[in-house]
């Protein structure tokens, strides 16, 4: 766990924010490339990357707050401070569409095209984004006796759990998504109909992160049903629901089309 990864000049530069960044121009990078190869836009496609991560780093630390709000309440300004660590991603997808569409419309992109780029740039920023949270030792798992685990001493981490054997689960899930940007990369290239990837991603990654959650030891995530379900397995299980009736839209729309 390394929090800070240099300091320049007394200033520190903190690694989370360097990986976020890394993801960040690599999710660009591979927007712009699928938009030049599909025919779209392709500094409209970075434009909307760039405020994208704007939007989404609004609605993932909102939510983050809102699940820790017993304690934000009586430090309002550590809100913002985002650089300490502390996003929870489901809020970012729940800002962003809504800004796709309004985008789309906006500058006259056909928006089930952007919803596919964005499917594919998405996983790769949010892969780094984990190890971000490694870094700064936050989305950490609960304990085990596995070899592989790992022991956090960072304040984010609940006293009683600080030099435990832990699960990475921040690994798991930057694994998984390094592994699932690969395969929706692949799928793109020979999708279909518009809307395929975007789908198959609302329905793969809700199934990727409701598995990482059981490992979690992080309780400030937050809980429902009396502690059944993490709030992001009761958001995973919705957005896997809507993937597949999105799945079933887009290719009963092609399937018209093509009868048409």
């Amino acid at each position: 766990m390394y929090p800070t990864l240099l300091e320049v000049a007394g200033f520190p530069i903190h690694t989370y924010g360097v990986l976020i960044a890394i993801g960040f121009v690599l999710c660009v990078f591979v927007a712009k490339r699928e938009a030049q190869r599909t025919g779209l836009q392709a500094e409209k496609i970075v434009d909307a990357g760039f405020w994208s991560l704007f939007v989404g780093m609004i609605g993932a630390r909102l939510l983050y707050v809102i699940t820790r709000w017993d304690y934000f309440r009586l430090v309002p300004l550590e809100s913002f401070y985002v650089w300490e660590g502390g996003l929870v991603f489901y809020g970012g997808p729940l800002f962003v569409i809504p800004f796709f569409f309004w985008y789309a419309r906006r500058h006259q992109i056909p928006i089930f095209k952007l919803m596919d780029i964005g499917a594919i740039s998405l996983p790769l920023a949010h892969a780094f984004g984990r190890l971000g949270c490694l870094s700064t030792g936050c989305c950490y798992g609960r304990p085990t006796n596995s070899t592989w685990g790992i022991k956090l001493h960072s304040e984010l981490v609940e006293p009683y759990l600080r030099g435990v054997n832990l699960h990475p689960t921040q690994l798991y899930e930057s694994a998984a998504l390094f592994c699932l940007t690969a395969i929706l990369f692949v799928q793109h290239r020979k999708k279909s109909f518009d809307g395929q990837t975007a789908s198959l991603y609302l329905i793969i990654y809700p199934v990727i992160r409701f598995i990482v959650e059981t490992f979690r030891g992080d309780t400030v995530r937050g809980f429902v049903f009396g502690g059944a379900l993490s709030t992001s397995q009761f958001i995973s299980i919705w957005i896997l629901f809507s993937g597949i009736l999105s799945y079933v839209y887009f290719r009963s729309r092609s399937l018209k089309k093509a009868v048409a």
